[in-house]
């Protein structure tokens, strides 16, 4: 690969901001400094940026699908295509592909077929398993009749189909096996998430659970006399949540008052989105169940939300309008806090020796251009 040059850019590293900078890269970072520590080698391909905005690529957590393809579909081929169309279209550079509460049958599908896909994707680095063992109260969009307590056996199979990719599960720390399941996981890499659960504060407290499946969303929700799921998110530093920064899935003052209590490096901006993004507004489908897709909202036909369709660059814009933060504090949201919590560390900074995953902006905040593994897309 030619080794490339970015020169006379903005550049937000993930630890510090240089003004007028350059980024040397092939595949991996080679070089990233002032201007003037700059010089011109031979057979190196440079743009000038003039003035543009340089921020690492995206870190997609929790993300089901997108222009017409689902992880649940678990076909390689589609799942591979819509990793690929995530990266050129939104920046998201790394994507967790998510599956949700289905039969074991088609979540062994989703398993084999993200393993597939990831082996020839490198875009794919993990599996959120959304489901199913999570509470039939606060079940949103993920349908009942598949619902399971904790399991370990099964887990363990699913890791196994999927070349130990799995890093991220939701659960419901509620509910029996919790305990036993919360110790397999971190005994494998994988960060137990609690998300559609009616847990309390109390549960909350004793369980291993050190992330928030959407924050507000499909959770005992804060109260003044039970903080529950909601309110030990917010309470606690160390935990780190999603936030889905759509304006519909969370008011834009309370992503401000989660922002306010747990600062900009305990938060994952997340996309949460089905197989709609990406298409025409109408009909579509998640989990086999039927989703009206309207005024940027998909919905089930109870009106329950079911999945967005939001775009990580939207996100990335909608953050930053939702809590007056800058681009700094967007970044720490968008990429480094997801790579330093799953420990990614290829991932996540523009720094000498990561994978050269980088995501460019014109003044107006719009993506303009993509780099992931030093390979560029133009917006």
């Amino acid at each position: 690969m030619a080794v490339k040059v970015l020169k006379h850019a903005v550049i937000y590293t993930g630890d510090q901001v240089i003004e007028d900078g350059y980024i040397r890269f092939d595949d991996k970072i080679l070089a990233v400094g002032p201007m003037f520590e700059y010089k011109a080698q031979a057979n190196e391909e440079v743009r000038d940026m003039k003035g543009e905005t340089v921020v690492p690529g995206f870190i997609d957590v929790h993300c089901h699908g997108g222009y017409g393809f689902d992880t649940m579909d678990g076909e390689a081929d589609q799942i591979n295509e819509m990793a690929t169309k995530m990266m050129q279209n939104e920046g998201v550079t790394t994507l967790f592909a998510t599956t949700m509460t289905q039969s074991v049958e088609n979540i062994n599908h989703a398993m084999s077929g993200v393993k597939i896909a990831a082996e020839k994707n490198p875009v794919i680095q993990g599996i959120h398993l959304e489901g199913p063992f999570i509470s039939a109260v606060f079940k949103g969009a993920q349908p009942e009749e598949h619902i399971k307590n904790p399991d370990i056996d099964i887990m363990k199979h699913w890791n196994e189909l999927s070349g130990n990719r799995i890093r991220l599960v939701t659960y419901a720390p509620e509910n029996p096996g919790a305990k036993e399941f919360e110790n397999y996981c971190l005994a494998h890499n994988i960060i137990p998430s609690a998300g559609h659960s009616n847990a309390t504060r109390e549960q909350m407290t004793c369980s291993n659970a050190t992330h928030i499946t959407h924050l507000y969303n499909a959770q005992r929700r804060l109260q003044h006399r039970e903080p529950g799921v909601t309110g030990h998110a917010l309470l606690e530093d160390s935990i780190y949540c999603e936030v889905i920064a759509d304006g519909f899935h969370i008011a834009p003052d309370m992503i401000k008052l989660a922002y306010e209590l747990k600062g900009p490096e305990r938060i994952d901006l997340i996309t949460d989105a089905m197989r709609a993004k990406g298409m025409p507004e109408g009909e579509s489908e998640l989990g086999g169940q039927k989703v009206i897709v309207k005024d940027k909202q998909a919905r089930l036909v109870d009106g329950t939300l079911a999945g967005s369709v939001l775009t990580y660059k939207d996100a990335f814009k909608n953050i930053q309008k939702f809590t007056d933060c800058g681009i700094f504090e967007a970044v720490l949201m968008s990429s480094v806090n997801q790579a330093e919590e799953f420990g990614l560390t290829h991932k996540g900074k523009i720094e000498v020796g990561r994978d050269a995953d980088m995501n460019v902006f014109n003044q107006d905040l719009d993506l303009v251009a993509t780099y992931s593994y030093g390979n560029g897309y133009q917006h």
